[in-house]
């Protein structure tokens, strides 16, 4: 679920920074910012029904995500097909957040 409410949360924060860059970058109408809040907004939230023991844990391995769900919307939303260094990356940055996710914690 945790992997779910990630994916979840990237989606929620690129929208979010997208309508950001839309107005600034490509001159959209700034009620593309209207959506975008909302959409950070909805970050904020699924982060914090991540179960994990402390907010800067959750937010690190959360980055991995990020990583790889970036690489997807450059590739579905602007049409710019990731290289076999941007999936390495990610790929990296994937296992690096299940690292951090699964590892066994002492009391």
């Amino acid at each position: 679920m945790t992997y779910v409410l990630y994916v979840a949360a990237a989606l929620a924060e690129i929208a979010g920074c997208f309508s950001f860059w839309a107005w600034w970058r490509l001159e959209k109408s700034p009620l593309w910012l209207l959506p975008g809040l909302a959409s950070l907004a909805l970050l904020g939230f699924l982060l914090a029904l991540v179960d994990a023991n402390a907010a800067g844990r959750a937010y690190a391995a959360y980055g991995g995500i990020y990583i790889a769900a970036s690489l997807g919307w450059l590739w579905l939303a602007e049409g710019v097909r990731p290289d076999r260094w941007d999936l390495a990356g990610a790929a990296l940055c994937i296992v690096g957040a299940s690292v951090i996710l699964v590892a066994p914690r002492g009391a």
